[in-house]
C-alpha cells in the first residue's frame, strides 16, 4: 500500500472512531438522565473493556498513518521536565475550575452545572476513590490519543495546528454537555490548555499529566468539600464513552 494509500485509510478510521465515540459519549448521557446506574459509571467493567479497546485501535491507527512519532508525540525527550510541567498546569488548572464553577453553581444552578452527573461520579468510600483513580487512566489516555495526537497531530498534514487545536477543543467541551453549560466551558478551556501544551511540548506525556490531575484533583477536592452545595464543583472531568 502506498504512503497516500495508508493515511487516506487513517482518514477514514478517524473519522469512524470520532463518529462513534462522540455518538457512545452523547447517548450513555441520556440514557443517564432517565436511568440511575447502580455503581460509578466509572468503574463499568464493560465501559473500561470498551475504553482499552479504543485505546489500542487508536494506537493502531496512528501506526498506519505513515507519520512520525513526533508529529503523533509519541516521544519521551525529557520525560521529568514533561511530568512536572504536566503535573503545575494540571494542579493549577483544577484548583481554577473548581473555584470558578463553584461561583456558576451559586449563581446559575443547574443552568450551568450537571449536580446528578458529578453525584455519580463521586466516590463513596475511600476505596472507591483508588478504584476511580485507577479508572481514569484509560479514560484520560483514550481522550488523548484521540483529541490531541490522532485529530491534531494526525490531521496536521491538511490544515495548521493551531486551527485544529482549537476545533478539536471545540468538540472536546461539546461532547461534555451532560455536565451542563460549565462543563462545556471549562472543558474546552482545558482542551485549549491540553492542545497547546501537546503541540508546545511535542509529546502526549506532559497533556496526559495535566488532564489526569486535573480530573483526579478536582475529585478530591469534591470529596474533601462534600456539602450539597458544593457537590457540584467540577468542570469538565473525562467522561468518553462511559
Amino acid at each position: 500500500m502506498t504512503i497516500q494509500g495508508r493515511y487516506d485509510l487513517f482518514l477514514v478510521g478517524l473519522s469512524l472512531v470520532t463518529i462513534f465515540i462522540s455518538y457512545s459519549t452523547l447517548a450513555t448521557a441520556r440514557l443517564l438522565k432517565r436511568w440511575q446506574p447502580p455503581g460509578n459509571p466509572l468503574l463499568d467493567r464493560g465501559g473500561t473493556i470498551l475504553r482499552l479497546f479504543l485505546i489500542a485501535l487508536s494506537i493502531v491507527l496512528g501506526l498506519i498513518s505513515g507519520l512520525d512519532a513526533t508529529t503523533l508525540g509519541w516521544t519521551l525527550h525529557q520525560p521529568l521536565r514533561q511530568l512536572l510541567v504536566g503535573a503545575g498546569i494540571g494542579i493549577t488548572l483544577a484548583l481554577a475550575l473548581f473555584g470558578l464553577s463553584r461561583q456558576a453553581s451559586k449563581k446559575g444552578g443547574g443552568r450551568f452545572v450537571s449536580q446528578r452527573f458529578i453525584e455519580m461520579i463521586l466516590p463513596r468510600s475511600r476505596v472507591e476513590a483508588y478504584r476511580i483513580a485507577l479508572a481514569l487512566g484509560p479514560v484520560v489516555l483514550l481522550e488523548e490519543l484521540l483529541f490531541r495526537s490522532l485529530l491534531i497531530g494526525g490531521l496536521s498534514p491538511l490544515l495548521p495546528a493551531p486551527l485544529l487545536m482549537m476545533l478539536v477543543s471545540f468538540l472536546f467541551g461539546a461532547l461534555h454537555a451532560p455536565q451542563g453549560l460549565w462543563g462545556m466551558v471549562g472543558a474546552g478551556a482545558a482542551g485549549v490548555i491540553f492542545g497547546a501544551l501537546f503541540l508546545a511540548e511535542q509529546s502526549l506525556l506532559a497533556p496526559i499529566v495535566a488532564h489526569y490531575l486535573a480530573n483526579l484533583v478536582q475529585i478530591m477536592l469534591a470529596m474533601r468539600f462534600p456539602w450539597k452545595e458544593e457537590i457540584d464543583q467540577l468542570a469538565g472531568i473525562s467522561s468518553t464513552v462511559d
